[in-house]
């Protein structure tokens, strides 16, 4: 639990630091006046991405082998859920991870944020089994990991 909090601290300061918990860097952001971020987006890509690809390849994680799920398909709910997603967080300045950042930083408007966030997550899991249906969505498991 410590390991987890430290690096939290650690990611909650690099996010801080480089402007993404920044209101106005993600609205310059999203209205192509400012490319810092896109920036800070491709170098996480960058250093994800071979280390995700030799764990794969590998089979195991430093905690043990690696148990893979299989790939879901493609659904209408993924476009909607992306555009949805996008939407919020070009309004709010902030996706989940910055909401934290934000709080942490003083920034008042980001409960706010946070609220909204809580109270989506909450409708989304209400709402889920009429969504399913319109958009085509995976079954749920609740309590297995698998949903």
């Amino acid at each position: 639990m410590l390991l987890y909090l430290l690096l939290g601290t650690i990611f909650g300061f690099v996010l801080s630091r480089s402007g993404a918990a920044d209101h106005s860097y993600i609205q310059g952001m999203f209205l192509f006046e400012q490319f810092q971020l896109y920036g800070i987006i491709a170098t996480a890509v960058a250093l994800t991405a071979p280390t995700l690809w030799l764990v794969k390849r590998l089979g195991r994680t430093w905690r043990g082998p690696l148990k893979l799920s299989q790939p879901r398909r493609f659904t209408i709910g993924n476009v909607a859920g992306g555009l949805l997603f996008g939407v919020g967080w070009s309004i709010a300045g902030m996706c989940p991870g910055p909401i934290f950042v934000s709080i942490g930083e003083g920034k008042v408007y980001a409960l706010a944020a946070l609220a909204g966030a809580l109270v989506g997550a909450g409708a989304f899991g209400t709402l889920y089994e009429r969504l399913q249906r319109t958009f085509g969505l995976p079954p749920l498991v609740i309590g297995t990991n698998q949903g």
